[in-house]
């Protein structure tokens, strides 16, 4: 992030316009509808200067330009002079306002044009009259806070009152019938909330695989338990102020036992808190969400499962790798490398079938193991086999080969990331690298 958002209170405080131009009459009706007062100038003094909460500019000559900017970094004020990112300590972002309601857009001076257009956008799915549901807010604030003083109770009661049928009547302008809707709600809310857990799948690493009901999950959090798998991205779409707990897995190595996570989510949603549990891909496929919903279940607590892109899926999607193929196979069959006591337990029978695809989750280590199991079961090594890393993010990699070929490359090959296997015929009828290539093309030029 090149620049920090923030909104300036110029009320009654003097801001200095020097020069000349549309630019700056842009500029300048914009601080005057925001209060300031303007003090307009041809030519630049240093004297100007007294008292001003910034400065702007346009249109001047380039040592008066100059010599602003240079002015005003000795001084600490803000300066922005049109056009010349160079000679700026500030930007001002392509504005939406709803009476009471101001949306900044910024490119970081990169690209203007295309903040305007993003306004654009944002203009038109907008209600106009979204201004009056702010006003509900701001109408009962005092209220809110004295008959919901413990914060996690206000934030909830807000969401409901915000969203609820006080807002539409909001919306439509029956602004009477809005107060009285927002009180009586007020009336019944309870001053400490009843705690929620969301079992959260991540997907495979890419955030905008991210369902809508998971964002919406996360903009929504007071706590956000996460493992070792979910991507830095996908934790910025975070609300900022949720509180975050690593709990996360690595093979062996584990931060934090499964029984103490499940205790800790009891824990959490028992102080009235919304908590998110955030895994990697889905929470009830090898993510051990089972075993937290049912120590929910068993302490009373409130929760719901947002399904995630499980990472066979994402993987396969990325590497154009069909899971399943009316020539190649029939069936699908998600398996766990992970053993249990140091041993693979599988039922190598089963999964040594033609016509199926398998799709080998967290089984490195057990590679060796794995394919001497199948091997016992008579199952061809030859078959096409597929070691993706870090799938469906944009730094997933590939080995491919036969079985046996996967198996003794794969300890040189892996770096840190999650490893999954696929396995089958189907996984030779992938996307020929070029097709890849030119979807990605096609896809980076959207």
């Amino acid at each position: 992030m090149r620049h920090f958002p923030a909104f300036l209170d110029l009320v009654g405080r003097p801001v200095l316009l020097l020069g000349e131009g549309e630019a700056l009459a842009a500029k300048a009706a914009l601080m005057r509808a925001a209060g300031a007062v303007l003090r307009d100038a041809a030519g630049f003094e240093e004297a100007l200067l007294e008292g001003c909460a910034l400065a702007v500019a346009s249109g001047a000559s380039e040592a008066d330009l100059r010599a602003l900017h240079a002015a005003c970094v000795r001084r600490g004020i803000p300066v922005n002079v049109v056009d010349r990112p160079e000679l700026c300590s500030f930007i001002t972002p392509a504005i939406v306002t709803r009476d009471g309601i101001t949306i900044g857009i910024s490119t970081g001076g990169a690209a203007p044009v295309l903040a305007r257009l993003i306004r654009q956008k944002i203009e038109a799915v907008l209600p106009p009259l979204l201004g009056r549901v702010a006003a509900l807010g701001r109408t009962f604030q005092q209220a809110v806070r004295a008959r919901l003083p413990a914060l996690p109770a206000r934030r909830v009661f807000m969401e409901r009152a915000l969203t609820g049928p006080a807002a539409e009547l909001a919306l439509a302008g029956r602004q009477d019938e809005a107060e009285a809707a927002f009180a009586a709600l007020l009336d019944s809310a309870e001053s400490v909330p009843r705690g929620f857990v969301q079992l959260v799948g991540a997907g495979p690493g890419a955030a905008d695989l991210l369902t809508l009901r998971a964002l919406r999950a996360l903009g929504e959090a007071d706590v956000i338990v996460h493992d070792r798998l979910v991507s830095a991205e996908v934790l910025d779409l975070a609300r900022r102020d949720a509180r975050r707990i690593f709990v996360g897995k690595k093979r062996a190595l584990h931060c934090i036992p499964q029984e103490g996570i499940n205790t800790l989510l009891v824990e959490l949603a028992r102080e009235g808190l919304r908590v998110v549990r955030l895994k990697g891909g889905d929470p009830f496929v090898f993510g051990r969400g089972g075993e937290e919903a049912q120590a929910l279940a068993a302490a009373g607590i409130p929760f719901e499962v947002v399904p995630g892109v499980t990472a066979a899926l994402g993987c396969a999607a990325q590497a154009g790798i069909p899971l399943t193929h009316r020539d190649a196979a029939q069936m699908l069959t998600f398996v766990t490398g992970h053993t249990r006591d140091g041993v693979l337990d599988l039922d190598f029978a089963a999964l040594a079938r033609a016509r199926q695809t398998l799709a080998v989750y967290m089984g490195l280590t057990t590679l060796p193991a794995l394919r001497d199991g199948l091997a016992r079961e008579g199952y061809d090594l030859a078959t096409p086999a597929a070691l993706i890393e870090r799938g469906g993010s944009p730094r997933q990699r590939e080995l491919r080969g036969s079985l046996s070929e996967v198996v003794a490359r794969a300890p040189s090959w892996a770096g840190d990331g999650p490893i999954l296997l696929l396995l089958g015929e189907a996984v030779a009828l992938g996307a020929l690298p070029a097709a890849q290539e030119t979807a990605a093309r096609a896809k980076s030029a959207i």
